[in-house]
């Protein structure tokens, strides 16, 4: 006689059976098949048994998730233009009840994506788990990477602060330096010649919506691949007795992976609670001292970049990483041997740690030339200086727009409105900002007004005080009298 169905579902060693499951388990698994996706994810088998060393898979992709909810929250206030962005990531920051946590968690976040990803690849080329029926497993890990670089890149543009909007400068300068195509593209991912509101928008959906959808395809085919191949397993051992040794994912892999993650959960609270991210003044474009420095998982390449200047930008930029990312995709078509102990892969794995040995290298020569060049040290300085400065300020609402503004002036007073025209026509604008709002050049001018009378006001704009002339304000001396009271009217009816 044929033994119960929930025996037979025990012996196979896989989920409870219905009346220790509770009844309402029972009624969801007929209705949905819970049990036999529970069975299928969790007791999937690993030759040799669990390891630490399979963990960081599970790792990326927790993160993902991490990153995903984090985003979630700060999308809630933030509008991707370059008159609102900084502002609700001040805001965010500010006043935002844990948005500074948040921020923060989402900030580290993308670099813990690195590091753990840079450790799964290692694990997995030092394993050689890319041999055999997996080469459409390890290409499609391959994208994952290539598509996980590009959120960083996409991401760091939108706080828009002065460091955001400098090193996405350079980075997006750096594709016009491709041949026929390369200005074309540097104008569709900026939305013109300019960075500006059609930047961040561009920018805002990659990294919001269509990077993360492709991500979500990617991680779903590379999950089924990974499954379709199974596990590799130890890299030494014969066959007999690994299958002797094979476990199930759960308990014990699953066991690992959660301590992981855990891990992972601790090292970026404590990092967004100890070291919150920090966020600079709002990006001036016509700041021309400002030294932009990349993230640091993309400081070796801005070293790199350093030594191929003109007609060799080409082979610098295109021809040698294009070389090494093929050879990289291709690594398990090249390599066809069986053999998976490094020790017994000695060329492969001396090319793999030339390569990150020479990227660590070129990250240290970066920052040993900004400390030995006094000029470039010193503005690096002031610049962290004026991070640290607009940390310690408190949050600032925006003000009513610009046209809006000027059209209050022009009713309330016609001088004031003429001194508005020379504000501009002098570029007072360019560092005081549109409306006097002050920029990361220049403080603002709203509500000088009600701290200095029209003499005070006048006599500081034809001969400026030693504070303001270190902070590179020249002497108006070449206005007339009729123009110099507008200005003066102007800088008054700021408010």
């Amino acid at each position: 006689m044929d033994e119960p169905q929930s025996t037979s579902r025990k012996q196979q060693g896989g989920t409870f059976a219905p009346s220790q499951r509770g009844r309402f388990f029972h009624w969801l698994d007929l209705r949905t098949g819970v049990d036999s996706l529970l069975h299928a994810a969790l007791d999937e088998p690993i030759p040799g048994g669990a390891s630490l060393a399979y963990v960081f898979g599970s790792g990326l992709l927790f993160l993902f998730v991490s990153q995903i909810i984090t985003g979630v929250f700060l999308a809630l206030y933030y509008i991707p233009s370059a008159d609102h962005a900084h502002t609700t990531i001040a805001y965010i920051t500010k006043e935002v009840t844990a948005g500074s946590f948040i921020r923060s968690i989402h900030a580290y976040g993308s670099s813990a994506i690195v590091i753990v990803l840079l450790l799964h690849i290692t694990q997995t080329f030092l394993f050689g788990s890319y041999k055999g029926k997996r080469e459409l497993l390890w290409f499609a890990g391959c994208v994952l990477f290539a598509l996980m670089l590009g959120m960083s890149f996409t991401g760091y543009l939108l706080p828009w602060d002065q460091k955001a909007f400098f090193a996405t400068t350079v980075g997006t300068n750096i594709l016009s330096e491709i041949p026929w195509v390369g200005n074309a593209l540097k104008s569709l991912l900026r939305g013109g010649t300019e960075m500006g509101t059609l930047t961040l928008s561009r920018f805002f959906v990659l990294h919001v919506f269509m990077i993360p959808a492709f991500i979500f395809a990617g991680v779903a085919a590379h999950v089924y691949l990974f499954r379709k191949a199974g596990a590799a397993g130890p890299i030494q051992g014969n066959a007999a007795t690994l299958k002797q040794s094979t476990e199930p994912f759960y308990p014990r892999q699953v066991l690992f992976d959660i301590v992981f993650a855990l891990l992972i959960i601790c090292g970026l609270g404590l990092l967004a609670h100890f070291s919150p991210m920090e966020l600079g003044p709002k990006a001036n474009p016509a700041d021309t001292q400002y030294v932009p420095r990349p993230e640091w998982y993309y400081i070796p390449v801005f070293q790199w970049l350093k030594y191929w200047e003109g007609a060799l930008a080409i082979v610098g930029i295109l021809v040698i990483p294009g070389f090494v990312a093929l050879l990289f995709v291709a690594l398990p078509f090249l390599d066809r041997r069986p053999e998976r102990r490094p020790w017994k892969r000695p060329a492969a794995v001396t090319i793999y740690a030339i390569i990150f040995i020479g990227l660590g290298v070129l990250g240290g020569l970066s920052h040993r030339n900004d400390l030995r060049d006094p000029a470039v040290a010193s503005q690096l300085a002031k610049q962290h200086e004026d991070v640290v400065s607009f940390m310690k300020a408190p949050f600032e609402p925006e003000l009513a727009g610009s046209s809006l503004a000027a059209a209050n002036v022009a009713l309330a007073n016609p001088l004031a409105a003429k001194g508005k025209d020379i504000f501009e026509q002098q570029g007072c604008n360019a560092c005081h900002g549109d409306g006097g709002v002050g920029t990361a050049a220049a403080p603002k001018l709203i509500g000088v007004g009600a701290k200095y009378d029209g003499a005070k006001l006048e006599a500081l704009l034809k001969q400026p005080n030693s504070k303001m002339t270190a902070g590179g304000m020249p002497a108006t001396t070449d206005l007339k009298d009729e123009d110099m009271k507008a200005l003066v009217a102007y800088v008054q009816s700021l408010k």
